[in-house]
């Protein structure tokens, strides 16, 4: 049954039913062009609603056809409404769609939206983590806004090509059930397409003239009629795209606030328009997609330490002792529109972007996720560290140092209990930030891995199923039970770091630490090899690929791309154990697992 397109596991066979092979790309020396970043990918489960059949009676046998006649009505309303909104606006522009300025950002969406400011729960109201009061519900707003500029007739040079499947819009319309589509890059091109379709082609694809490095699409705001993916580039542009309605605007333009390479995205759970960006140069930055640039300059530390017992506040980076120290803090410059200074009364500011600007360290920032929780951010760094971070607070947590190297990639499991990260060191760590230490790591790789991603549906709370690929090109399926794992010998001697953690540490936080933690650093340096418990792989698949790049788990697949951009499904067995409940929008992964609660 073992082939380069099946696999055997302890649930069954896994079988490679779709592929999606690159375009070859060639240069003028007539040689292949080899991808310079590496494939990412994105997925998103819609529920498209059932389509209305026509009734038997008599108007259908007298020929006549209501429910054309019914949807012609609806159009022509619908072209009404959006005239009467739109004709301000085409008064005051008199130019065509392809010659409007990317200056102006978004127009609204007709479709109105609960106010979700008047008697929702706290744990709803994430969207406004980074939104002082003040600017979120003087003015409540009951339009969603979507994209302004339309790709099709754009005359940017930064868009080179869009090119769509045939009867694109009539092909959706007759969508009806749960659709799975899949987001990812390769060169600089951007694709879209529909998991499962009898036609292979991409639904959209987008060419560039800088690279995407990576994307995400936004769960909240998902419905059959709209998706909000934002992607990121080598340059640090940012692109707010919706697939649907081929409409697009442009962030952080030619890079005004930040020209470093774009390294991951990820949307503010639950918000309809916030979003965090990391960089090569070592940041974090919150962008909302409703505001423009504004005039922005970070202000760069000085003197940095190694020793992490210097802090400094975080909302006023002035440095303590000797200087920052990336080990202890994060490096927090508030823009002039900040709700921090909104706050203290400064009247006549317009927000524009960024929400917040964060520095980690001196190195890249590799990647990043949400907690399950959307509580902590889980970052992870060129300079070897997994750091934990307060979003609300703006304030580090903990920061753990990895065995070896750099981290190359992040997760968290789907009940919050464990941070899940790839190194170069070939190794998967086990993190346990409720406990502040390594619970085990995963000996199964030769070379640097590239994706991890936990398999919610083979997670029950006792046994975590997760997988792995690296540039060994191995696609591995780990399974870890806390309860079973052996104890080292020398438990003694590791058990003693939870005593090292700070006064805000998710530890303390939670109630299992102790008063004298109130003075003890946030660092927690990697323990040796036989402090820590080994987990050993259950399958071992050998792909023939150019190198593996990353992983997601589906509901009923998991998907694997290159860095040239070869995208693989593989199609769960049949029989699955306990299957978890199928929800109305999910969001697949960008090389991470999916978040949702």
């Amino acid at each position: 049954m073992e082939s380069d397109s099946a696999f055997v596991a302890p649930e069954g066979v896994y079988s490679v039913t779709e592929e999606h092979k690159p375009l070859q790309v060639t240069t003028h020396s007539s040689t292949t062009a080899q991808p310079i970043y590496q494939t990412r990918l994105s997925s998103i489960t819609i529920r498209f609603p059932p389509k209305q059949p026509a009734s038997p009676g008599l108007a259908q046998f007298l020929g006549a056809n209501l429910t054309k006649d019914l949807k012609k009505d609806k159009e022509k309303d619908k072209e009404k409404e959006a005239f009467v909104k739109e004709r301000p606006l085409l008064e005051e522009r008199s130019m065509s769609s392809s010659d409007t300025p990317e200056d102006s950002f978004s127009s609204p969406d007709p479709v109105a939206t609960p106010d979700l400011s008047i008697s929702t729960p706290v744990e709803h109201q994430q969207y406004k983590l980074f939104s002082h009061p003040s600017i979120s519900t003087t003015k409540k707003k009951s339009h969603i806004s979507r994209p302004k500029h339309n790709m099709r007739t754009t005359s940017s040079t930064f868009i080179t090509r869009l090119h769509s499947a045939e009867g694109l819009n009539k092909t959706l319309a007759a969508k009806q059930g749960e659709v799975t589509f899949l987001f990812y890059n390769t060169g600089k091109a951007f694709l879209w397409i529909e998991v499962g379709a009898k036609a292979k082609e991409p639904l959209t694809r987008i060419s560039f003239s800088a690279y995407p490095t990576c994307h995400d699409v936004n769960p909240s705001t998902a419905s059959s009629e709209r998706l909000d993916v934002v992607i990121g580039f080598n340059t640090g542009d940012l692109v707010w795209f919706d697939p649907i309605s081929s409409r697009y605007c442009r962030l952080n333009k030619q890079g005004t606030i930040s020209s470093s390479i774009c390294t991951a995205v990820r949307w503010v759970p639950s918000s309809p328009t916030l979003f965090l960006v990391s960089h090569a140069d070592g940041t974090i930055i919150v962008y909302d997609k409703e505001r423009e640039d504004g005039l922005f300059t970070a202000s760069i530390p000085n003197g940095l330490t190694n020793t992490p017992h210097i802090t400094i506040n975080a909302h006023h980076p002035s440095p303590v002792g000797n200087g920052w120290d990336p080990l202890s803090s994060i490096f927090v410059t508030p823009p002039p529109w900040h709700p921090e200074a909104t706050g203290r009364g400064e009247k006549g500011v317009v927000a524009k972007n960024p929400v917040s600007h964060w520095r980690l360290c001196r190195r890249g920032v590799v990647d990043f996720v949400f907690s399950p929780d959307n509580k902590y951010v889980a970052a992870i760094s060129e300079d070897g560290c997994l750091r934990v971070i307060d979003p609300l607070a703006e304030q580090l947590v903990d920061c753990y140092a990895s065995y070896f190297g750099s981290l190359t990639c992040v997760a968290w499991s789907p009940d919050g209990r464990f941070i899940l990260t790839g190194g170069q060191d070939d190794l998967l760590t086990i993190f346990s930030p409720w406990e502040q230490r390594v619970v085990a790591r995963c000996q199964g790789h030769s070379s640097f891995v590239s994706s991890v991603a936990f398999d919610e549906s083979r997670c029950d709370g006792r046994t975590y199923r997760f997988g792995s690929v690296g540039e060994d090109n191995k696609l591995i399926l780990w399974d870890f039970s806390s309860g079973a794992l052996h104890r080292p010998k020398l438990l003694g001697v590791h058990h003693q770091r939870p005593s090292m953690a700070s006064s805000i540490s998710l530890a303390y936080r939670r109630g299992t630490g102790s008063t004298s933690q109130l003075s003890a650093p946030r660092y927690h340096p990697a323990p040796s090899r036989n402090e820590v418990s080994t987990v050993q792989p259950v399958l071992v698949k050998q792909l023939d690929a150019d190198l593996l790049t990353s992983l997601a788990f589906l509901h009923r697949a998991l998907v694997t791309a290159s860095k040239a951009g070869h995208v693989r499904l593989w199609v769960r067995p049949l029989v699955m154990a306990n299957p978890s409940p199928r929800r109305r929008h999910t969001r697949g992964t960008l090389s991470v697992t999916d978040f949702q609660p």
